[in-house]
C-alpha cells in the first residue's frame, strides 16, 4: 500500500526543465513509498511516455486554462482529484499552480504546493497578486533557485519565510563519450583539434529572453583577427535560428559560428567546448549551467536571477552585467588566454553541482519535503 500519493498538475509537458524535473521524480522517488499521477493540459515530444514508461500515469486534457474560472477546466481536475484522492497536490508554471492551488482548496487536498519555476520579470502586477492570493491557499511554495525564493517570493511578493523553501532544480550525469565521437563530431562540424570553443544551449525562440544576439556580437569582437575560435550554438529549429545567422553574417563571423540545431545528446556537444555561456536577460535558474558544470566546463553567466547563485563568480566561472556585450567579449578573452583558469574553474564547478545540482539530489529534498508536510498533517 502507498503512503503517499501526489497529484503533479502542470500546464505543458514539453523538452523543459520543468518536465523533466518530473521525470526525475518519476524514476527515482520510492515507487513503494510515493504513488504519483500528473495532470497537463497539453503533451507534445517524448518525455511524456518517458514517464510513462516509469509507471507514472499522465493525464493530458488537451484543453488550455482560459482563465482562472475557467469552471469546465477546474471541473476535469477536480474529477481527477475525487477519483485519485491525493495527499498532496503539486503545481507548477502559473497555469498549473493556478489550477493546484484553486482546485486544491475546493476539494481539500490535505497538503498544497505550489513552485515557482521562472524569474517573473515581466510579470503583470495582476499575476503578482494572483501568485501571492495562491500562496496563501498553499502549505508551501518552492522557489527552484535562491533567487527566486529570496528575491521573488520572499522579497516582492512579501510571502512569509515560513512557507518559501529552495529546492535547486538538478539535472542528470553526463553519460560517459568516447574521445573517437567527439573527434568525429568535431569533424562534422568543421571543428579543429586546436580551436578553442564557447558554447550555449537553448531554444533560440525568444532573444529578449536568451539573449543570444548579445552573445553573437560579443563574440565577433572577440574573435576578430583569431583564426582558431568558434561559437557552438545548439538548439533551436531553422525557423528560430534565422535571425541568428543574419547577424552572423552581418558580423563577419559566419564561418566561426556554428549553427548546430537540436540535439537530443547534449553530453556531446558540452565535450566540445572549451567554455559555456548563458547571457540571459533574465534566468531563474539555468538547467544548462548545471549540466555544463558537471561536465567540468567553466561558466560565462549573466548576474541574474538563480544564475548568480548557481555560478560563483572568479571561482566556477565569470557573472557580467546583462546587456553588456563589451564585458562579455572581454571575459572570452580571460578564458582565451588564461587555459588553465579554464581547467581550474571548470573543476571547481564539477564539485559545486555534484554537491547541489544532481537529479538524485533534487528527488530527495522534494521527497524529504513530501514526507515532512504529510507527517505534519497527522
Amino acid at each position: 500500500m502507498k503512503n503517499i500519493k501526489v497529484l503533479h498538475v502542470m500546464e505543458t509537458i514539453g523538452s523543459g526543465g520543468v518536465e523533466r524535473r518530473r521525470l526525475s521524480l518519476a524514476k527515482l522517488l520510492n515507487k513503494d513509498v510515493i504513488e504519483q499521477k500528473i495532470i497537463c493540459q497539453h503533451e507534445v515530444g517524448n518525455i511524456g511516455n518517458e514517464i510513462r514508461q516509469e509507471g507514472v500515469e499522465v493525464i493530458c486534457l488537451n484543453h488550455s486554462l482560459k482563465n482562472i474560472f475557467d469552471r469546465k477546466q477546474h471541473g476535469k481536475i477536480q474529477r481527477i482529484i475525487k477519483d485519485f484522492q491525493p495527499d498532496i497536490i503539486h503545481g507548477a508554471v502559473f497555469e498549473g499552480v493556478t489550477m493546484a492551488a484553486i482546485n486544491g482548496w475546493l476539494t481539500k487536498v490535505p497538503v498544497i504546493i505550489i513552485e515557482e519555476t521562472s524569474d517573473p520579470q515581466n510579470r503583470s502586477w495582476k499575476g503578482d497578486l494572483l501568485m501571492k492570493f495562491f500562496a496563501t491557499l498553499s502549505d508551501k511554495v518552492i522557489g527552484v533557485s535562491e533567487g527566486v525564493s529570496e528575491e521573488y517570493l520572499k522579497g516582492k511578493l512579501g510571502i512569509s519565510s515560513k512557507k518559501v523553501v529552495s529546492i535547486n532544480n538538478g539535472v542528470r550525469m553526463p553519460r560517459e563519450v568516447s574521445l573517437q565521437e567527439i573527434l568525429a563530431e568535431q569533424q562534422k562540424w568543421g571543428i579543429h583539434e586546436n580551436d578553442f570553443v564557447f558554447g550555449t544551449m537553448g531554444r533560440f525562440k525568444n532573444d529578449h529572453h536568451k539573449r543570444f544576439s548579445d552573445l553573437i556580437k560579443a563574440f565577433a569582437r572577440f574573435s576578430e583577427n583569431k583564426h582558431n575560435v568558434k561559437l557552438l550554438m545548439v538548439g533551436g529549429t531553422e525557423e528560430y535560428q534565422a535571425q541568428y545567422r543574419k547577424l552572423a553574417k552581418d558580423l563577419n563571423v559566419s564561418d566561426k559560428v556554428i549553427f548546430a540545431g537540436y540535439q537530443s545528446d547534449v553530453t556531446l556537444y558540452y565535450k566540445m567546448m572549451n567554455v559555456f555561456a548563458l547571457v540571459s536577460a533574465y534566468e531563474a535558474f539555468g538547467l544548462v549551467l548545471a549540466e555544463a558544470m558537471l561536465n567540468k566546463l567553466p561558466v560565462l553567466a549573466t548576474r541574474v536571477g538563480g544564475m548568480k547563485y548557481v555560478v560563483n563568480d572568479s571561482e566556477t566561472g565569470y557573472l557580467v552585467e546583462r546587456y553588456n556585450v563589451e564585458e562579455i567579449a572581454k571575459k572570452m578573452q580571460t578564458f582565451y588566454t588564461n587555459k588553465d583558469i579554464c581547467i581550474k574553474m571548470g573543476e571547481a564547478g564539477y564539485q559545486k553541482a555534484m554537491q547541489n545540482y544532481t537529479e538524485e539530489m533534487y528527488a530527495k529534498n522534494i521527497g524529504s519535503l513530501y514526507h515532512e508536510l504529510v507527517s505534519n498533517k497527522k
